[in-house]
């Protein structure tokens, strides 16, 4: 039987224990911070009134390093697609708390903004920072780089704009890898894996895998002139 690969969702929605701070956030920052889902292609400039180029961070759990990045440049714009609540409201709250004006939310699932609500060829960058590696075999059709997704992102991201990947899990790294190299308007901008990129914050999800011995590794694919097919 025919299973359609964007129905299977890269996540388990769990109950975790939103602080009174984090829903506090939610309850009041959602209307400045937040883009709410709809079947409708996104302006850009006139979300957030200027014509910056614009990245995209898939799962960005926390937001430490989301809003760390967007502060560092604040010549650039920023999409959060997250659709756990807690870390929704922890973003919101660094937010607000160093007045950033580049950053904007949307809770939902990944697959559904990009189809209904990003323009084609018009993303900068894809960020996707540690995301859930599902380790057993029978979970690897939940990972969320791999094909025919990496073909929508490839289809999203403007002439030159990359996916950037990190990962601590090694088969993962090597299935992603593979994943991408077979995306055909992608190419590597490294043989294999990619340089650390010095600009990106270490997390303490990260600092924690380092300090246990895991090698944290980084992809890094660019699109493609579209002259090339």
């Amino acid at each position: 039987m025919y299973e359609d690969p964007y129905s299977i969702k890269s996540y388990v929605l769990r109950g975790g224990r939103i602080t009174k701070a984090q829903q506090r956030a939610l309850d009041t920052l959602s209307g400045f911070y937040g883009i709410p889902f709809d079947d409708t292609i996104l302006d850009f400039n006139a979300v957030f009134n200027n014509g910056n180029p614009v990245t995209v961070e898939i799962g960005f759990g926390m937001g430490s390093a989301t809003a760390e990045i967007a502060s560092a440049n604040p010549q650039k714009n920023y999409i959060g697609i997250e659709v756990f609540r807690t870390g929704i409201g922890r973003l919101f709250m660094e937010i607000e708390k160093r007045r950033l004006a580049n950053i904007r939310v949307i809770e939902y699932d990944v697959t559904a903004v990009l189809k209904k609500m990003i323009p084609v060829g018009s993303i900068d960058a894809f960020h996707i920072f540690f995301p859930d590696p599902w380790p057993k075999k029978r979970q690897n059709k939940r990972r969320l780089v791999r094909l025919p997704f990496t073909n929508m992102l490839a289809s999203r991201l403007r002439p030159g704009g990359c996916v950037y990947m990190v990962s601590d899990n090694d088969d993962y790294c090597n299935f992603a890898l593979a994943e991408l190299t077979a995306t055909r308007t992608l190419h590597n901008a490294y043989i294999k894996f990619a340089r650390r990129q010095d600009w990106r914050p270490l997390t303490k999800f990260e600092k924690k895998a380092i300090a246990s011995g895991k090698d944290v590794k980084e992809l890094i694919f660019v699109k493609k002139p579209e002259s090339v097919p």
